[in-house]
């Protein structure tokens, strides 16, 4: 992605507006006793921050939240019901845009920047805004805002989104099946609609992701676990979905989201890497964070990734981290009748976040239809409608596929619009789940699927057997 997409737009337009109010309120100081907070997040790691560390903390008030990365997430109040008795009206969401009139309308002192998957210099570019605005810049730890298990917990991270973090927590879920240990998942939250019911949600069968509203985002992650028989938890509070967690599992097994830390303290710390974008691993927040205290390093893709850039993303590791175990592994394909694409014009569905804050070029769908002697690869942006289009317009560096978008209704009713417009013979979906179960295609389709590989010694079934040894002698 261009680093212009990165730039707030509006930055010098409301820096001008800001400079003009800043001489009447930037130096005239609080006169407040508590430390006036506004939380950047995107409904995840803000929300975990404000419950750990704000939530009943009289040092403080959080006067807002703002959002971004996510559509139409902005607009709501985070209820209090969750906001606790200091937050009786519960917590205002607006959108990331209006960020300098919020600081100086109320006479903010600080602003933590609370989500993931972006680069260093976005990071220092909010850090200017916001200083400009008049309030100091934080970056918050994991000393303030991790819970302890009482249960043994493996974390799965990443370096980006998209690096394989899906696959890896499935691999490690089956290897703890075989060793004999109940495992409950918790993925990251993604609570997109209401946050009042969206607390603690505890999935066990496929029909609880209807019961929740489940986007297409979150079906990607929840579905796999659930059709190999798992318990899964996700929400809003995790504090609360621990405790739920723990009582029906031996260990907890955190699936974490884009590249951001784990909520929980890892006994065993897994990062995922990606050499298709090597030298993402060290330039990106916070996922170097994530490999500077990792226990094991998974450089992933290597049988579709040129080499040289898998010694690179090796050494890059090494060289922050000369402690933990690094293991080659691949995420090889398959389709049930794979001879459907040869000699075919396709279009290509691929999985949205990988390509959208994950700027991956393509995915799954595409390796399968080259692999496989597809004639040619179509562009969809012609036939893009609505919110798709917009998908294009907002991440112009996605190349000739579909994003399979789903936080809202709208936008799955646009996503299927956009592939029955398009003008090929075949359909390759490449997302996690089966979009068929949620849209009607009217072409002709194959779904790609794919799981994680280890090649080589040492292997995931090794270390997790040894780490399960280990914490028992604790």
């Amino acid at each position: 992605m261009s680093k212009e997409i990165y730039k707030y737009v509006d930055l010098w337009d409301m820096v001008f507006i800001f400079h003009r109010r800043r001489k009447s309120v930037l130096f005239e100081g609080s006169k407040m006793t508590k430390k006036r907070v506004i939380i950047m997040g995107a409904a995840g790691r803000d929300f975990h921050n404000f419950n750990t560390f704000y939530r009943d903390n009289k040092d403080y008030e959080v006067v807002a939240f703002t959002a971004t990365q996510i559509p139409d997430i902005e607009g709501r109040v985070y209820p209090k019901e969750l906001a606790g008795k200091l937050y009786p009206k519960g917590v205002p969401i607006y959108a990331e845009e209006e960020i300098v009139d919020l600081i100086v309308a109320n006479k903010v002192d600080e602003v933590v920047f609370a989500y993931s998957d972006v680069p260093y210099e976005y990071v220092m570019d909010k850090a200017a805004l916001v200083n400009a605005a008049g309030a100091d810049f934080k970056l918050m730890g994991l000393k303030n805002t991790i819970l302890r298990s009482k249960l043994p917990v493996i974390a799965i991270c990443a370096g980006r989104t998209g690096s394989g973090k899906s696959q890896t927590t499935r691999r490690v879920a089956e290897i703890l099946d075989d060793l004999g240990k109940k495992v409950a998942v918790i993925r990251h939250p993604m609570p997109y609609g209401d946050l009042k019911k969206q607390v603690c949600q505890k999935y066990k069968t496929m029909k609880d992701m209807d019961k929740y509203n489940c986007t297409i985002e979150e079906r990607e992650e929840y579905e796999p676990h659930l059709m190999q028989g798992r318990t899964l938890f996700a929400g809003v509070d995790y504090g609360k979905i621990l405790k739920e967690a723990e009582k029906i599992a031996e260990v907890i097994l955190w699936d974490g989201g884009n590249n951001d830390l784990p909520f929980y303290f890892p006994d065993l710390h897994i990062t995922v890497v990606d050499p298709h974008r090597a030298g993402d691993e060290l330039t990106y927040y916070p996922g170097e964070t994530n490999l500077l205290i990792s226990d094991v390093i998974i450089v992933n893709k290597v049988s579709t990734a040129d080499y040289e850039k898998v010694l690179e993303v090796e050494r890059n590791c090494r060289a922050v981290n000369q402690e933990a175990i690094i293991v080659e592994a691949a995420s090889p394909i398959a389709v049930k009748n794979p001879e459907r694409i040869a000699g075919k014009r396709v279009v290509v569905v691929e999985d949205g976040p990988t390509l959208t804050h994950g700027e991956m070029k393509f995915g799954a769908g595409v390796v399968a239809a080259l692999k496989f002697g597809a004639a040619e690869i179509i562009d969809p942006k012609p036939f893009a409608v609505n919110t798709i289009a917009e998908t294009y317009e907002k991440y112009p560096d996605i190349s000739n596929v579909i994003p399979a978008m789903g936080y809202s209704k709208k936008q799955v009713k646009d996503l299927e619009k956009t592939i029955n417009a398009c003008d090929a013979e075949l359909v390759i979906i490449g997302t996690p789940i089966d979009l068929l179960k949620l849209i009607k295609i009217s072409k002709p389709s194959v779904r790609v699927s794919y799981d994680l590989q280890v090649i080589g010694e040492p292997n995931l079934r090794s270390i997790i057997s040894n780490f399960i040894k280990t914490y028992k002698t604790k």
